[in-house]
């Protein structure tokens, strides 16, 4: 039998949301219907409003999400009903060739469920990062669901399923800090507070806010940074390097999608730093950089897709850090909301005002 439920549609190109009814098929072979507990408000939605992604309207948004399992289909074994599971967009395939060189993080045939849900019409939906979950209940594959502790705090711990993922992998996996290691993050909102985090976590001995505005540099205090810089008044590169006994970083992580930022942390790496990209830049952006520089500073440049992360090892072991004390996901959520207020918290987000915004159900 198909669920009636409410949901948030971008119907068309930079045009604001709207609550509609949207029909959930139940679940068929593989798949699983979850009935949301809470969902961030997340960039990447803003960009799928906008149609920064692609052309597929309308999309049913949301993706960073918690919740609990209602029913499965046919053969699903990883999850059963009344299991409290995060979202996560990498539901690996375990077959193609990254997955049996024993590297299913970097999956290159990850699924969704096979079903579509519609508006009440009959219009095909397509959810965004194919999970969709600013919405009562969602379709999703059962891979997309990942088991945790059901003691954590739903609006919280469903943040891993973007976001705070993102910049935590960007530190821990991709990154591969060390204990001791300096650490530069550029751009301190939610991806990169999450960056510092996972630097504090790894054991990095000095970590390196950078941002414009400083209210963002406050809270990278919060979440870990030893140090910050305020890139609208000095020379992020220069000033890196004072703090770093005139070396540079160890790891640049740059959190913000922006070339010419990239370039500076190009430059604030220390000889044979790594330099980690997490922020999403747009098609059009570009880098031009002197291939001697990227010769003769050798170390490693690595772009960051969800921060590298494997959901089925990583969300739960982060879930118990988080019920430990030892990883604050809570200080990521600003306020929480109800659903027709997304396009409100879009604006916030826009302004710097918020960390996440958080739909609870």
């Amino acid at each position: 039998m198909a669920h009636r439920v409410q949901g948030v549609v971008a119907r068309q190109r930079q045009e604001p949301v709207t609550l509609e009814t949207v029909v959930v098929p139940d679940p068929g072979p593989d798949e699983a219907l979850v009935s949301l507990q809470a969902c961030g408000v997340c960039h990447t939605d803003l960009h799928y409003r906008e149609g920064a992604i692609n052309d597929d309207f309308p999309f049913l948004l949301g993706h960073e999400a918690a919740g609990v399992v209602e029913a499965v289909g046919p053969g699903v074994t990883e999850v059963t009903p009344g299991d409290f599971v995060v979202l996560n967009w990498r539901a690996v395939c375990g077959h193609c060739r990254s997955c049996r060189r024993g590297r299913p993080q970097y999956c290159f045939a990850t699924h969704n469920a096979s079903q579509r849900m519609t508006l009440d019409d009959g219009t095909p939906l397509a959810p965004a990062l194919g999970i969709g979950a600013f919405i009562e209940k969602t379709l999703v594959a059962a891979g997309q669901c990942t088991k945790v502790n059901a003691a954590a705090r739903p609006e919280a711990v469903g943040l891993l399923g973007c976001g705070v993922m993102a910049g935590l992998g960007a530190a821990l996996f991709t990154g591969e800090v060390g204990p001791g290691d300096t650490v530069a993050v550029f751009g301190c909102g939610g991806v990169g507070c999450a960056a510092i985090a996972g630097a504090r976590l790894a054991g990095a001995g000095t970590i390196i806010g950078v941002d414009l505005d400083p209210r963002k540099l406050t809270l990278a205090r919060e979440f870990g940074a030893t140090d910050t810089v305020l890139a609208a008044a000095v020379n992020p590169v220069e000033a890196i390097r004072a703090l770093s006994g005139g070396n540079g970083a160890d790891v640049c992580i740059e959190a913000v999608g922006n070339a010419t930022v990239m370039e500076q942390a190009f430059y604030a790496r220390d000889l044979a730093g790594t330099l980690v990209q997490v922020g999403v830049p747009s098609p059009e952006m570009r880098i031009d950089l002197p291939m001697i520089d990227f010769f003769g500073r050798g170390g490693r440049l690595k772009p960051s897709w969800y921060g590298d992360c494997l959901p089925s090892r990583d969300f739960p072991m982060l879930v118990e850090l988080y019920l430990q004390g030892r990883l604050d996901l809570d200080r990521f959520v600003s306020e929480t909301i109800e659903l027709d207020e997304i396009e409100d918290a879009f604006q916030r987000m826009e302004q710097g005002e918020v960390l996440r915004s958080v739909v609870v159900f």
